[in-house]
């Protein structure tokens, strides 16, 4: 989609949107669980502020962006017209940490003490506490974010102890080139193990599978918006 929305994507976000929200119920039913027990996170990186305003048009109400300067862009002015949830779900840098909690309801990218200390500092400043997830980095790749798994226990735990009912989950993006079953039943298997209730996993090409091992958000962008 180019930066500005047509008459014509609008319309095909409406019913992206409906055909999406229709999957995600197909994959709880046949799960075994109720299609409501599954949140609808709609990824809107690089996509215009027209497109946003048309899938809230179309009922959505749960939005992820991966960069904070461009959520500042996008979502401040739709606060007053519309009621959304908005989540920071890409990589976050310490220098930013104050910015997304004060635009945030959802950070999903916590993954290292110096920016859980940089969240809480932000948090204190500012007066506000965003939902917490901490990210793990389940395939254990040197070019992504995310705690590793080793290290994820011990993470958990402290931030836990830190953060208390603001850290509600866990987070994962599986390696692109592998089954992405194994990681997303690895993260629910930690989650329980720590008694967090939120499991962020699933993306356009695989949320059905991460339904299918327990998922309760899924970050849904392309199926929606298009191909960036």
């Amino acid at each position: 989609m180019s930066m500005t929305a047509t008459a014509d994507d609008i319309a095909a976000i409406a019913d992206n949107l409906r055909r999406v929200r229709e999957r995600i119920a197909n994959a709880a039913i046949k799960a075994g669980r109720r299609p409501d027990d599954v949140t609808l996170v709609a990824v809107t990186k690089t996509k215009p502020v027209e497109a946003v305003r048309a899938a809230l048009v179309a009922g959505q109400a749960v939005f992820g962006e991966n960069r904070v300067q461009e959520a500042a862009a996008k979502f401040p002015p739709l606060r007053g017209e519309y009621a959304f949830q908005l989540h920071i779900i890409g990589g976050l840098q310490t220098n930013k940490a104050r910015d997304a909690v004060r635009l945030a309801d959802v950070i999903e990218t916590l993954d290292r003490p110096r920016l859980a200390d940089a969240i809480a500092t932000a948090m204190a400043k500012e007066g506000r506490a965003p939902k917490l997830l901490i990210e793990i980095n389940t395939g254990d790749e040197q070019q992504k974010s995310g705690v590793s798994r080793a290290d994820a226990d011990g993470f958990i735990d402290d931030c836990k102890g830190r953060f208390g009912a603001a850290l509600l989950g866990l987070m994962c993006v599986p390696p692109l080139d592998q089954d992405p079953r194994p990681h997303f039943e690895w993260l629910a298997e930690r989650a329980a193990r720590h008694a967090l209730g939120v499991l962020s996993m699933g993306m356009s090409a695989d949320f059905e599978v991460a339904i299918a091992c327990g998922a309760t958000w899924v970050r849904v962008g392309s199926a929606i918006f298009g191909h960036r």
